[in-house]
């Protein structure tokens, strides 16, 4: 089978594309037939040997997938061949970017019937990741009210979907050209980072919601009260800031279960969650989707690799 591996860290230019074994079943693992992966940002880092991940050379780029369930391993009894599932690999978060991949039972769910695979591909980790922040750490309910940083980035767009979905009063903060985009997910008000700050004249909220960091996680304390939390995912882990304040500040890393997929393909298939699919290219063009992730020009939305 095809596949993007690496048999060095290193920049974008150090992914083959290679003639390699196809996976076979293991216990409590499926093979999925790989119609398409996702690409992402913990995807250059495990390239680049900066993930605290740590997986061993040589190894299959990707985490997020979708396709067809190929054969089960033992004790898999809730799925089958023929099955149509996404969500992610493993723990390690590699083995996607491949014509076939081993996948955990555990970490994958059948497929919302709304959603293309190429949409599905898309979603795994980055919504998770923002159901978790919302309601797993932040457990923000009805009429509370959160500050999303990068919220039309691909984790932000889902939160500030769930936010609303969940009745919680959404302050965004993006560039003046994504403002259209965030109002059509549901933000309430949103907050163009180059013209303001926005600490200066935000009400205090409930929550925030961190995709960026650096000065900004640490200003976005002044717009807590004492109940307040800051949830993120950015790296390096905010150490300080935890030393300084606390459980007001979490830091974590996505679980991906099929738990959790399944609520968000309840979500997926009511039409109340939209994907944002960005760039797509096949899979021999993996060393270029990662030139992306470092800054090339790409449509917004997530890239997928079509296999």
């Amino acid at each position: 089978m095809r596949a993007a591996i690496i048999n060095t860290f290193g920049p974008p230019n150090v992914i083959e594309i290679a003639d390699i074994s196809r996976p076979q079943a293991a216990p409590g693992h499926v093979v999925v037939h790989v119609k398409a992966a996702g690409v992402a940002p913990w995807d250059s880092l495990i390239r680049s040997n900066t993930s605290v991940t740590a997986p061993q050379l040589p190894l299959i780029l990707g985490s997020d997938l979708s396709g067809v369930v190929d054969s089960v391993g033992s004790g898999v009894t809730e799925f089958k061949p023929g099955d149509e599932v996404y969500g992610v690999t493993n723990e390690q978060f590699i083995g996607a970017y491949a014509e076939f991949a081993l996948a955990k039972a555990a970490m994958i769910a059948r497929k919302p019937t709304k959603l293309s695979f190429l949409e599905a591909a898309s979603a795994p980790v980055v919504a998770v990741t923002a159901w978790q922040m919302l309601f797993e750490y932040a457990r923000l309910k009805a009429g509370q009210t959160a500050l999303i940083h990068g919220a039309a980035g691909n984790v932000g767009a889902y939160a500030v979907q769930l936010a609303k979905n969940a009745g919680i009063k959404v302050f965004a903060t993006a560039s003046a050209k994504d403002a259209d985009y965030l109002r059509t997910l549901g933000a309430d008000t949103i907050i163009d980072y180059r013209q303001a700050k926005f600490e200066d004249g935000l009400p205090l909220v409930d929550a925030v919601i961190d995709m960026v960091g650096g000065a900004v996680r640490e200003r976005s304390m002044r717009v807590l009260p004492p109940h307040g939390i800051l949830v993120t995912v950015v790296s390096p882990k905010p150490e300080d800031l935890i030393r300084r304040y606390g459980d007001k500040v979490v830091f974590f890393l996505a679980d991906v279960t099929t738990t959790r997929l399944n609520t968000l393909t309840t979500l997926f298939d009511s039409g109340k969650l939209l994907t944002q699919v960005g760039t797509v290219l096949p899979l021999e063009h993996a060393r270029l989707a990662h030139e992306m992730l470092a800054g090339a020009p790409h449509q917004r939305g997530k890239i997928v690799l079509q296999l």
